[in-house]
Formats: structure tokens, sequence, C-alpha cells
């Protein structure tokens, strides 16, 4: 599963636990209302908005803009579009990005860092369908709406930095999708995936991965989600020679937790060692009473 294809069934496929958070994306796609996707940066925003426009049976395209990717003060004719003349230095028209995906989609990636200047008008095009380019004559527009957004989108709006009303009119239908850290168990399968999406794209056959690694990277709580699972993929597939792949933790993975069951066993072996057996020394050692001590022995079985 790549961060940026896939159908909403290979989704599922790939990662499971995301079965319940997926719940009626197919219906959700077909019926033309707003589709806000929330989730940590990773977590396969890119690839399940895409996967709702490609399920959605629109006949035109799905068109991407990033509001952070453009200075406020150019934001809007990025959108809308302008006419030659509509500011300083406009000489020639601009189609927007809206004129483009009409019949299709448009996709607002990192909604919350909208320009407030934008967002009224941005709320009027997804109520009534209508917007005018800068310097231009107001047209309808035939464009289905799609928004990804980060976890802080609730706070913006505390701050008033994202307008109440169009967080409403946006998130009509809203999907989150939990970091993986959160669905660990299905580690194996979105391995698998990307390992045979990356293969294809390397023209190789796909590779194992070692049981050491898939040991530590079942137990890494991956910051960078599946964007970065699919970088340490990509890395080791790279400099493989074999059928296998080995891949190295990253340098904060540190060594796999030890359960706590397994280091109180050992600390009370050690005390009692340390103690030569007296288990009044070996229990103030340990900072628990006699009696705690007694109990833990007979559980551990240590004599």
């Amino acid at each position: 599963m790549s961060d940026d294809q896939g159908s909403i069934a290979a989704l599922v496929v790939a990662s499971p636990s995301l079965g319940p958070s997926l719940a009626g994306a197919e219906r959700a796609a077909r019926s033309g209302s707003p589709i806000l996707v929330v989730g940590e940066p990773g977590t396969g925003r890119s690839t399940l908005a895409r996967a709702l426009h490609a399920a959605s049976g629109r006949a035109g395209p799905l068109v991407e803009v990033d509001p952070g990717a453009f200075p406020a003060t150019l934001f809007e004719g990025e959108l809308f579009g302008y006419r030659a003349g509509a500011f300083t230095g406009a000489e020639t028209s601009s189609e927007g990005r809206v004129a483009r995906a009409e019949g299709g989609t448009l996709l607002l990636d990192h909604v919350e860092e909208l320009p407030l200047t934008a967002q009224p008008k941005l709320l009027r095009l997804l109520a009534e369908q209508r917007y005018a380019p800068l310097g231009g004559r107001e047209r309808r527009a035939d464009v289905r709406f799609l928004a990804i957004a980060g976890d802080d989108l609730n706070e913006r709006l505390r701050r008033g930095a994202f307008r109440s009303d169009l967080y409403y009119r946006l998130e009509v239908l809203t999907f989150r999708l939990p970091p993986l850290r959160d669905r660990l168990e299905d580690l194996p399968l979105v391995v698998g995936s990307l390992l045979a999406d990356l293969a294809e794209r390397f023209g190789r056959r796909v590779p194992e991965v070692s049981p050491r690694a898939l040991e530590w990277m079942s137990a890494y709580a991956w910051p960078g989600n599946l964007r970065q699972v699919r970088n340490v993929l990509e890395r080791s597939l790279i400099v493989a020679r074999g059928e296998e792949i080995d891949p190295e933790p990253p340098r904060d993975a540190g060594e796999r937790p030890r359960p706590l069951a397994e280091l109180e066993r050992e600390a009370i072996r050690r005390a009692l060692a340390f103690t030569r057996g007296h288990q009044g020394k070996a229990a103030e050692l340990l900072g628990i009473s006699r009696k705690a001590l007694w109990e833990k022995r007979r559980r551990f079985g240590i004599p």
C-alpha cells in the first residue's frame, strides 16, 4: 500500500484494523458530499482521499491544492483563478484549481492552513457551488470537495484561525485514520503491501523481511507512520543483495522493551543473590515489605 495509490478495499486488506474507521467509505465516495479525512501525516490520508475520488464515479480529474505551499496573498488567485489586470503583475489570465477540477474532485490538502481571507469564498463555493475568479465574473462549479486535515484542526478552530461554519460544511462525512502505533497488529500486512509496491517499482521480486527486523518493527512506535515504514523498506531494498532484507532500526528505536514481570523477576533474583538469601534485606533493597516479597517469590516460582 503506497502513500499515493490503492482502492478503499485495498486499504482494508493491507490494514484490517482500518475496517471500522472506513465503514461506509464506498457509499460516502458516491454521495457527492464533502468529505474530511483527519489524521497524522503519513497515516495514508492522501491514499484514502485518492481512493475516495476513484470510487466516486466522477469523470473529471482529481486536482490537489495545498494552502501551505503558497503565500496567503497569492492563494486565492491559485484557487479561484484570475483575469489579466486583476492585480499588479497579473499580465495574463490564469485558470484556478477550481476550474481545473470541473466535473471531478478538488482535494484541499492541509486544509487547516487555509488563509482566513480565503475561507469565506470557499464557504460560498461549498454552499452554493458558485465562485468568481479574481477580476472575473461569477460562475458555477461542478466540483466535489475532499479535505485533508491534521489533528490540530480543532485547536485552530478554538483559536479562531479556522471558521467554524466552514468546518461544519467540510465535515459532513469525516474519516479519522489512526496512527500506525495504534494498529501495530497490521504491521506485517502493511510491510508486505509496501514491499510489493516497491518491488514492482524497482522491477524486483518481493523480498522477505528478516525475523529480527519484523520483531523490532512490530514494537516500534513509528512517529512517521506509513511514510516512515516505506522509507525504511525502500532503503533496505536498494542495498539488499539477496532475497531477504534486514532493515536497521532508527536511532530512536532502542531495544524492545521487556515485560514488567520479567524485569521484576530479575530484580528479585538479583536482590536475593546480593543479600545471600536474606529476605528482610532483599525486601529493603527492593523497597517493598517482606510479605510482598514473599508473595512475589511464590507467584514467580522463585525459591
